[in-house]
């Protein structure tokens, strides 16, 4: 890759489209529903402190290891790897590539949910029950709109990355300011309302007690590891367009803490309504409260879907604030695709196809199998499970392309390259060396554990069944040996290729 490609403009612009990688529908949709399922009988904050924690011992770890494999190689994820690791490793970047490009399939489906969803609070009266709520859910997923906003949202995203680096941060420029606009009125209104300190003093409460339970720091390592993006081979597709005086450090940390706040920031938002609306308009105890918030409902969307239109119903300016609510997710959701989209773009390109013809083929590709999850929940929940936990997988290979390049010759490289930045923290050689693989066993364990215990206990070896054992290592196995069959040809197409 020359230094005549394009790269980010400026580190300001680089910084708001790298967080719009880590800002999604994750820190909107899932943590508050994360955080009330993990809350004990006083407060979620015992949650929130093993959160925080990972924060350093994944998320940033891992993001300064794909900002410093973006930079160097200048390629894509496999490309990268070839670089860090030797020409026998292009399947791993292949497999990393592949994983996050799987989740794109239904993500981008989520994407259009929210398209559809923003378009119904501005034009349509909003649900004041359950029942209502539900219909409008029903109504919605068993008509073709699905796959028509999963059409519009797969048009949008590759349209935004047409261009390359100069149409992603422009995208960017807008979407993340907005975005952030957008979330901090909905939390000065959410906060403002009667009874919303309750839900705040809720989220905020230590039950120390709760730090003995293994659970408790699994399922925080868990949203950690999705909630920031970090090992998803993101970070270093957007790398490859920083200019080397950019300092790795100072963004890395940057990116992983701007994303954490704006995950507290909604989930403040969102306690604040539910305890505010459920608790003083319709009488709920905070166990009722907790079990609203906890629900999961159809794909793991009660709480967005079915429960926040209503709440919305119920408070001053609720149309609106819903509106601008269900228009935040979609932003969010948009800035995280066009990266997932970017990721598989930039690995076609160095494999020798042009820009134009790489996104088409992408585009058409993640829409077309992201036609199942747009027709089934079923599947889309098989799919969320499978390439979810894969992920751990994903940050392992990273951090062992980082041990296999050389930690102590990362830290000289890149440290004489950059300027006004940060040293390396003196724990990074470490955490990636020892810490991040030992997690992400664990983590590969702990979900196969819950899959053969909790998910498909009396079906765990069926390969067919939604959330088994089997699936996971089925669909694994079968793309793991697929990107090592196709490894010398990958190489050879590296080698060839010419930056088009």
């Amino acid at each position: 890759m020359s230094e005549s490609t394009p790269r980010f403009s400026s580190r300001f612009t680089f910084l708001l489209s790298a967080l719009g990688i880590a800002i999604g529908t994750g820190n909107i949709w899932r943590f508050p529903r994360i955080a009330a399922s993990n809350g004990g009988e006083n407060g979620a904050g015992s949650f929130l402190i093993a959160w925080v924690m990972f924060l350093f011992l994944w998320s940033i770890p891992l993001i300064i290891a794909e900002y410093v494999m973006g930079r160097k190689a200048r390629k894509g994820t496999i490309g990268a790897f070839v670089h860090f690791m030797g020409k026998p490793f292009a399947w791993m970047g292949g497999f990393v590539g592949f994983v996050s490009t799987a989740i794109v399939f239904y993500y981008s489906v989520v994407v259009g949910w929210n398209i559809y969803y923003f378009g119904s609070m501005t034009f349509t009266n909003l649900p004041n029950t359950t029942d209502a709520s539900w219909a409008l859910w029903n109504n919605f997923q068993n008509s073709f709109f699905p796959i028509l906003f999963h059409a519009v949202a797969m048009g949008v995203a590759g349209f935004a990355i047409w261009k390359g680096v100069s149409s992603i941060e422009k995208v960017n420029l807008f979407l993340i300011p907005t975005l952030l606009g957008i979330v901090l009125l909905c939390v000065v209104r959410a906060v403002t309302l009667p009874g919303a300190g309750s839900g705040i003093s809720y989220l905020f409460t230590v039950d120390w007690a709760q730090l003995k339970d293994p659970r408790i720091w699994l399922e925080a390592l868990t949203q950690n590891a999705w909630d920031t993006g970090a090992g998803w081979g993101l970070f270093l597709t957007y790398a490859i367009y920083i200019r080397r005086r950019y300092g790795v450090i100072k963004n890395a940390f940057t990116t992983a803490i701007g994303n954490n706040m704006v995950s507290l920031l909604a989930a403040i938002m969102v306690f604040s309504t539910v305890f505010s609306i459920l608790g003083n308009e319709m009488s709920m105890s905070k166990p009722e409260i907790l079990e609203v918030m906890k629900t999961s409902g159809p794909a793991a969307t009660g709480l967005t879907f079915i429960w926040m239109p209503q709440l919305f119903a119920k408070m001053p300016l609720g149309k609106p604030l819903a509106a601008l609510f269900f228009l935040g997710l979609t932003f969010a959701g948009f800035s995280s695709l066009i990266s997932m989209l970017e990721l598989p773009v930039r690995n076609l390109i160095n494999l020798g196809l042009k820009r134009t013809t790489a996104i088409g083929w992408i585009v058409t590709v993640c829409f077309v199998m992201g036609i199942p999850s747009a027709r089934n929940l079923d599947i889309m929940g098989n799919q969320d499970f499978v390439w979810g936990v894969a992920l751990m997988l994903s940050g392992v290979f990273v951090a062992l392309a980082a041990v296999k390049y050389g930690l102590s010759r990362i830290i000289k490289e890149v440290s004489s390259e950059s300027q006004d930045d940060w040293a390396f923290p003196r724990w990074w050689s470490s955490v990636v060396n020892y810490i991040v693989p030992a997690l992400g066993a664990i983590l590969l364990f702990w979900w196969m554990y819950q899959s053969a215990t909790v998910y498909a206990p009396d079906d765990w070896y069926d390969p067919t069944s939604l959330y088994s054992v089997a699936t996971c290592v089925v669909q694994w196995a079968i793309a793991l040996a697929a990107f090592y069959m196709l490894n010398h040809w990958m190489n050879h197409r590296l080698e060839n290729s010419i930056e088009s």
